[in-house]
């Protein structure tokens, strides 16, 4: 098998992952994300109670649909992948624009995520420590 057809490594995939997140959510691509999570995944907010499973993030974000404009980047500080299981450590930054127009605001901090490896080989989120706040 040469490079071109190798598969991607864990590490490129969970990068990839991050990635599509942040366009799908972008692109207001709801099913996307939640393909994305496992169905039991929980969210921790700051400030916040946990967000416990895909339907109560499904039910959030289409309480915002056509609200908000989110835009986000992200810098991967560290992946680590011990078998099934892997972490991402993620400095974000998301800035949110009130539809139809507005003052964006800007919100950024790290964020720490636990995934699992499906049997298909794909990689879900299962866990994640969102530690994004507003800047000043």
């Amino acid at each position: 098998m040469n490079a071109s057809t190798a598969p991607a490594s864990d590490e490129q995939q969970i990068r990839d992952l991050v990635a599509t997140w942040i366009r799908a959510t972008t692109a207001g691509d709801l099913d996307t994300v939640l393909g994305l999570m496992s169905e039991d995944v929980v969210f921790l907010l700051p400030g916040q109670p946990p967000m416990r499973g895909r339907e109560a993030y499904a039910a959030r974000s289409r309480a915002m649909q056509g609200k908000f404009r989110i835009e986000g980047t992200s810098d991967i500080q560290e992946i680590q992948v011990s078998g099934n299981l892997a972490y991402c450590w993620n400095k974000l930054a998301v800035t949110v624009t009130p539809l139809p127009s507005g003052a964006a605001k800007r919100n950024s901090g790290y964020t720490l995520t636990i995934l699992r490896k499906q049997p298909a080989g794909n990689w879900v989120v299962v866990r994640d420590a969102n530690m994004v706040i507003p800047e000043n």
